[in-house]
């Protein structure tokens, strides 16, 4: 049923539409794509929001949402809704997610923590947690895949490796010598200043600056934060007493490492053809 609904959606055959409706259509569509590609992250984050603390039939919670993210997973290959090319990019951002994680809750940094009992806990950190990194990475793919996706302007290459590269090792660094976010913040939006994301909400093409698709992105994990903090998955140092909303500065974090994911799935998707990079 997903697989025809994908066909549909990526159909970018004319419609015959009139002029007053075309807006609303389009944006009808726009939210559908939407949707469907956060089929991943929603699921999962649906089963967050709904495994209660104590853990289902005697199993800890942190282990039933290992277990849940590992089943969409499956169900989402065998349906054929993602290839294993995708897959593979997916547990890439897994493991990168996992590190940051085993750093920022290691006893001597602290940043947040895992507070309750699960047996699939390693150096303190469920391992279910690197999903809600490779959501993101997730999300990103299958957009690219429904709104087709291309990009004009992008730097080079070798530039936005490096930026990302430099997002990536701020996130651990900045505990020892500064965080240096808002100087990467204004190097990625030198890079990405003239770059433009074009997409196809139903049949005709769209665009928008990438970076507003960056901070878009950024501030709607920032909420999905503040909703698992909310439910106890996580807490941070000043939520261990009651809970308080996530700080807003976390929006920039997160806007960033959407930079260093979209990064990462430019190149692991081989779509170089599509991308125009200015001589």
């Amino acid at each position: 049923m997903l697989a025809a609904l994908d066909a549909h959606l990526t159909d970018a055959q004319p419609r015959a539409l009139r002029a007053a409706h075309r807006p609303a259509i389009e944006f009808l569509y726009f939210g559908i794509k939407e949707a469907r590609a956060c089929l991943f992250a929603g699921l999962f984050f649906l089963a967050v929001f709904c495994v209660p603390r104590t853990g289902v039939l005697g199993v800890p919670r942190y282990d039933v949402l290992l277990a849940v993210a590992l089943a969409i997973q499956a169900w989402m290959l065998a349906a054929k809704l993602e290839t294993w090319d995708e897959v593979k990019s997916i547990g890439l951002f897994h493991v990168i997610g996992f590190a940051l994680e085993a750093f920022k809750t290691s006893g001597h940094i602290g940043s947040w923590s895992y507070p309750d009992f699960g047996y699939t806990k390693l150096f303190g950190v469920p391992l279910f947690s690197g999903f809600m990194y490779a959501a993101v990475g997730s999300y990103i793919i299958q957009a690219w895949r429904l709104f087709d996706l291309r990009i004009r302007h992008h730097p080079p290459y070798w530039m936005a490796a490096l930026i990302a590269i430099l997002i990536y090792a701020n996130f651990y660094t900045h505990h020892y010598i500064g965080d240096y976010r808002w100087y990467l913040a204004a190097c990625a939006l030198g890079l990405y200043a003239r770059t433009t994301v074009i997409f196809r909400p139903l049949d005709r093409d769209r665009q928008m600056p990438l970076l507003l698709a960056f901070v878009l992105i950024g501030f709607f994990i920032w909420l999905a934060e503040n909703l698992g903090t909310l439910m106890g998955v996580w807490r941070y140092p000043n939520q261990l007493g009651a809970w308080s909303a996530v700080h807003v500065s976390k929006w920039s974090a997160w806007s960033l490492l959407v930079v260093m994911t979209f990064t990462i799935v430019a190149n692991l998707k081989h779509v170089k053809a599509k991308i125009h990079v200015p001589d």
